[in-house]
């Protein structure tokens, strides 16, 4: 997401970066390039307007301008810009007792709002809530059985009935979750191709009917401009509570995210990032701003390894690093992890100065289960040591692995040069940390360790002609 106003904005900071100081004259120049970038990510012109007048304020009238560098100042100041557009932080559900909580999804047919039902289910039932999911579109058809479907795969109850009276359906269903002691009530509600007085009037009849707690916008990222605008009806209709945006992994230019909080006064509450149930994620401003600047987002990395690695698994495979007997069955468990953190690709977003590097990287996403196929045709005692894995071995396991003798060896070679690597870093020195930033990991590195070493497809301009000059002067 936001690839393209990532690159705009990077674009705008260096060309200050050659700039003595900021003065009037540049920051109108950088400002102008802003403005197109935002424009084109489908932004609300008012917003945009004010967005950069605040930039331009804030640069102009910094104390310290003269005595930093221009960039860093406008990267500072647009972040924390970014920030305030977006924010503040309310990525919260409240819950009253006793139960059950009623919350009520609306939003336009095609925004995700069904599947985005089961998404947040799950998130409650992990924030340890009994939920129950209502099934109360009433209009799309199979719209009930996609539910269920859903429900099913998330391990939680769904209350459905036949019939045409949706405002009928969450009265019984609130009766329901009310009676055997539900702590959460969340309905899917019908949803049309537009907004039009008929859905809006049976929204209004439901929410009189249930009086809910919370009332959640979906809506569908990709639309841009048309989300900020039906979010605003639908405000003006049903007092909305908050925002959540969907699909936003998609070719989403980044508009409706920046514009829809400035718009409709409402926070946006969770992100979709992707089409498994797993993939919501509570909105944070200051974090979406480091994504769309290149700065990463370290925080919501952490979170997500700390969900997939136990704090004694870790403390085990540390242990197993430093002794250096870090076999194939560990290095798989991480390489597990990983994928369950949303992909290597995904992983690597998050990681400061990362994603505008990620085109030199082949990262296809199907490195794993060839990786899990040739450590699989390894026996026990060449999983624990891989140092025994000669040439006989090697093609023994590529036949059980249906693949090249070549890529067994290249797993093999990659595999030792990680364990090496780990075993320097889980030293728990300063050197051994300083080894990891100082060039000893790089992204040929990386591409290795963490796509069972496929090369990179490209090298950088600049590395091949230092290449180039290191012939010549041996020469």
């Amino acid at each position: 997401m936001f690839e393209l106003l990532t690159e705009k904005f990077n674009s705008v900071f260096r060309s200050l970066s050659g700039r003595g100081r900021i003065t009037e004259a540049n920051i109108s120049d950088a400002m102008r390039d802003v403005r197109k970038a935002l424009l084109e990510a489908d932004v609300s012109y008012s917003v945009v307007k004010k967005f950069c007048k605040d930039v331009t304020e804030a640069a102009i009238g910094a104390e310290v301008i003269k005595s930093l560098h221009p960039g860093q100042i406008l990267v500072k100041i647009v972040n924390d810009e970014l920030t305030k557009l977006m924010g503040p932080v309310d990525s919260s559900v409240y819950f009253v007792s006793p139960g059950p909580t009623i919350i009520m999804l609306a939003g336009l047919q095609g925004g995700g709002k069904t599947t985005t039902a089961a998404k947040l289910g799950k998130y409650l039932v992990g924030k340890g809530k009994k939920t129950l999911l209502v099934a109360d579109d009433l209009r799309r058809p199979a719209a009930i059985e996609q539910l269920i479907v859903l429900g099913r795969q998330v391990n939680i109850d769904v209350y459905s009935e036949e019939g045409k009276n949706s405002v009928k359906v969450a009265k019984n269903a609130v009766k329901h979750a009310r009676k055997n002691g539900y702590d959460v009530a969340l309905l899917d509600t019908a949803g049309r191709l537009h907004i039009d007085e008929e859905m809006m009037a049976e929204l209004a009849d439901v929410a009189k009917a249930i009086n809910p707690h919370q009332i959640f916008l979906v809506c569908d990222a990709m639309t841009g401009q048309d989300a900020v605008n039906s979010a605003k009806e639908f405000n003006e209709r049903l007092e909305l509570d908050g925002v959540i945006l969907t699909k936003l992994d998609g070719d989403a230019r980044g508009g409706a995210a920046l514009s829809v909080k400035a718009v409709t006064g409402k926070p946006i509450k969770f992100i979709g990032v992707g089409e498994k149930l797993d993939k919501l994620e509570e909105f944070h401003p200051d974090r979406m701003a480091g994504r769309i600047l290149g700065m990463g987002d370290v925080v919501t990395l952490v979170e997500k390894a700390q969900e997939q690695f136990e704090a004694k698994e870790a403390e085990k495979l540390q242990k197993k690093m430093a002794k250096g007997s870090f076999g194939f069955d560990d290095f798989l468990k991480q390489m597990q992890a990983v994928k369950k953190m949303g992909g290597i690709k995904d992983m690597l977003k998050m990681m400061p100065g990362m994603g505008g590097q990620l085109g030199e990287l082949d990262l296809d996403g199907g490195e794993l289960p060839r990786m899990e196929a040739i450590v699989y045709s390894m026996t026990p005692q060449e999983r624990r040591d891989p140092d025994i894995i000669d040439s006989p071995r090697r093609r023994r396991v590529a036949a059980g692995a249906g693949v090249e003798v070549n890529d067994v060896s290249s797993l093999v070679k990659t595999f030792r040069r990680s364990r090496d690597m780990m075993k320097s870093i889980s030293g728990g020195s300063l050197g051994g940390l300083k080894n990891l930033f100082s060039g000893g990991f790089n992204m040929e590195t990386l591409s290795a360790a963490m796509t069972g070493g496929r090369k990179i497809k490209q090298r950088s301009k600049r590395k091949r002609i230092i290449k180039r000059r290191g012939r010549k002067t041996k020469r």
